[in-house]
């Protein structure tokens, strides 16, 4: 029982001790974003030479926004005889063939591909059977429910006169932030993901992410590495490590903007956060290994790759910490009002530290100009539970696909098709 005692408390010491390192990485984020050199992108050079680029759409049922998007895309100033948009039908139920056979017959650099009968469904399935078909050199990827402004496929290409650079990743707004609270927040969280914690780690040379859509890559570099693993359903992340693991860079473009839908009840959300949470949680299990014993990983990055790649399994373990403490306490060997301190402290640095919305998202919506949105920012204590719990289901349906031998199932984010486009 000693044992048990002792293992129990260091692992609640264990436990404060990440949660303060996350909290020391969102305020250096933040500072090194208000005070430090902020990075600058490629998107100042100038060359007529630009890199053949293929446009992959991934679609399922999406009738709804399939000819907003498309629109965007006919409007790009990319060089056409440079271009080609392959918009992938998966399976859909709705009017999507159909829409996009129409764009197919008015326009040449449009290449449909419809992926119907027995063939596995989901985006990297059907991001893998686009790869024989585009000619281009470079990837850009867009998801059905995005707005890509006119010059934003020649901002992200230029990217890749870098040598060293295998992925590009452009920043996502809300286009429907006003529409009720949940967006409204979402619109601050994904301010301090983007303008702050996507640019601090560009700035400091750590891991910017690519997130899976407004980002490009190197088609060779996919197909060596032997394309998106069907069964990892946070392709983007799987991705964003591979790269690092063979060498490659990531570069991040803030200045690339497009906007996205977000969901818009919190049910929507839950499965959201659930799959992402899900989906990363299987790269942590796949690729930690690796990411320590990495040679072209320096400490600093290993360190951002740990931090990055756990933050989708701190929700569980809090959990654990509580009921840790719980357990101490039952069994006499934590005071009453240190149990309470306990679970104010890792409550308040867990609401207010891992999801940074006093660091990142305040700072972020500062620069953003969003000022009076940031009378929000004491609603994400109530996040931080909503995702706590959300998040870990995801963790616990990532270790169930351990011993899954099947293709973990797609959910699909509902689409509301808001009329009044903006233009980035």
């Amino acid at each position: 029982m000693e044992v048990v005692i002792y293992v129990l408390k260091v692992y609640l010491l264990v436990f404060i001790a990440i949660v303060l390192l996350y909290m020391l990485r969102h305020f250096i984020f933040t500072f090194n974003r208000l005070f430090g050199r902020q990075k600058l992108y490629y998107q100042d050079i100038l060359d007529d030479e630009v890199p053949f680029v293929t446009v992959l759409v991934p679609m399922h049922n999406e009738a709804l926004v399939a000819n907003q998007i498309m629109d965007r895309l006919m409007e790009s100033d990319y060089p056409l005889d440079r271009l080609e948009i392959i918009p992938i039908n998966d399976h859909s139920e709705d009017e999507t063939k159909e829409i996009i056979d129409t764009y197919a017959l008015k326009y040449a650099h449009v290449k449909p591909l419809h992926r119907l009968g027995d063939e596995h469904r989901g985006k990297a399935n059907s991001l893998n059977d686009a790869m024989p078909l585009a000619k281009g050199e470079v990837i850009v990827v867009f998801d059905a429910d995005y707005q890509p402004p006119n010059g934003i496929i020649r901002e992200l290409a230029v990217g890749f006169k870098d040598p060293e650079v295998g992925a590009v990743m452009g920043r996502v707004l809300v286009e429907n932030c006003g529409t009720n609270m949940l967006t409204m927040m979402l619109e601050l969280e994904r301010s301090g993901g983007y303008q702050v914690d996507q640019q601090a780690r560009y700035n400091l040379n750590l891991i910017p992410q690519y997130g899976g859509t407004v980002g490009a890559y190197r088609k060779n570099l996919l197909i060596d590495m032997g394309g998106f693993d069907p069964n990892v359903l946070a392709e983007d992340t799987e991705l964003t490590y591979k790269m690092y693991l063979n060498g490659w860079q990531v570069a991040y473009a803030n200045r690339a903007e497009c906007y996205e839908e977000m969901p818009e009840n919190w049910m929507a959300r839950a499965k959201q956060i659930r799959r992402w949470a899900r989906g990363h949680n299987q790269v942590m299990f796949r690729y930690l290994v690796p990411l320590l014993s990495s040679k072209y990983l320096n400490f600093r990055k290993k360190v951002d790759g740990l931090l990055l790649i756990f933050i989708y399994m701190m929700p569980t373990m809090l959990f654990f910490g509580i009921l840790s403490s719980l357990i101490l306490f039952l069994s006499g060997n934590l005071e009453i009002f240190a149990g309470i301190v306990f679970l104010l402290f890792i409550v308040s640095l867990g609401a207010f530290g891992n999801f940074a919305p006093f660091f990142q998202i305040g700072v972020a919506n500062f620069i953003d100009g969003r000022i009076k949105s940031l009378r929000l920012i004491p609603l994400f204590a109530f996040n931080f539970v909503f995702y706590m719990l959300y998040v870990s289901l995801g963790f616990w349906d990532a270790l169930i696909d351990i011993f899954r031998k099947s293709e973990p199932l797609w959910s699909k984010t509902e689409r509301h098709a808001k009329k009044g486009v903006k233009d980035a």
